[in-house]
């Protein structure tokens, strides 16, 4: 995959990977990963389109410098901007986790109308299911922000995500989902720019439900996707359910023995469905 960089108009850089030729198509990963996330489908995509795999700001090889403000609405107009600038003013656009509520934020803020959208597991307008969990993850970011703290919790965030919890985060026990969670906490230790940006993300990312969702998606006149898992606790099935009843134009797909890391349980699956519905 060839690497390529993109700036926004305030200088903020998004890394992203290309590959494949035919209509362009954005795959956005989730919180704390990297464009990796969907590399397994990539071989059964890659004859059908041109595959654009951004790495979020924060992540992987993308902007990490603490001067930007890293909201949810900053990161979600330039993902916004990002898309429409590569893949054109009607892209073809999917998300994971973060990656698809932030696609959703670009929608409902006006920055963003795609011709088709696929959203895998992700919140929508439900709040966090583990919300233990999300309140350590937030704790333990916003220490990486005092200073004299930032290159220590760096280190700290590499020990808590070890590469086997990659391998938890699959249904079936998939041993190559550890390199994804390597790869993405590779640069992390002792990185104070890079906990700093963290920091500022777990201060302004959304804590509770964003019922405004539900206001939105009765007025998404495009094609929707919901490709969901069957076994991600982090996303269960009954928020898809719940949006398939307000999209006007859409459809679900239910990945048996899927979970949270849905393109490493089925690859196959996933590109599947992803050719069915935007072929």
């Amino acid at each position: 995959m060839r690497l390529r960089l993109w700036h926004a108009a305030d200088g903020a850089r998004i890394a992203y990977r290309e590959i494949g030729t035919g209509p362009p198509l954005v795959l956005v990963h989730s919180v704390a990963l990297s464009h990796r996330e969907f590399e397994p489908a990539v071989a059964d995509l890659e004859h059908r389109f041109r595959l654009i795999l951004p790495d979020l700001p924060a992540h992987g090889d993308s902007e990490d410098r603490p001067r930007h403000p890293y909201t949810f609405d900053w990161l979600a107009a330039v993902l916004a901007d990002f898309c429409t600038d590569v893949a054109g003013r009607r892209p073809l656009v999917g998300g994971h986790g973060l990656g698809a509520d932030l696609l959703v934020r670009a929608i409902e803020l006006g920055r963003l109308r795609p011709g088709r959208l696929v959203l895998m597991p992700c919140r929508l307008h439900r709040p966090p299911e583990r919300e233990k969990a999300q309140a350590a993850w937030r704790g333990a970011a916003r220490v990486a922000g005092l200073p004299g703290l930032d290159r220590v919790a760096g280190h700290a965030a590499r020990l808590a995500f070890r590469p086997e919890r990659g391998t938890a985060l699959t249904a079936r026990g998939v041993p190559e989902a550890a390199d994804l969670v390597r790869h993405a906490m590779a640069d992390v230790g002792g990185n104070a720019n890079l906990a700093r940006s963290w920091a500022r993300l777990a201060r302004a990312l959304p804590r509770g439900a964003r019922r405004e969702v539900l206001d939105l998606l009765p007025r998404l006149d495009f094609p929707v996707l919901l490709l969901w898992a069957d076994d991600d606790h982090h996303h269960p099935l009954r928020g898809a359910e719940e949006a398939l009843d307000l999209l006007p134009d859409a459809m679900l797909r239910v990945l048996p023995g899927t979970g949270y890391l849905i393109a490493y349980d089925d690859p196959v699956g996933v590109a599947r469905e992803l050719l069915a519905f935007l072929a």
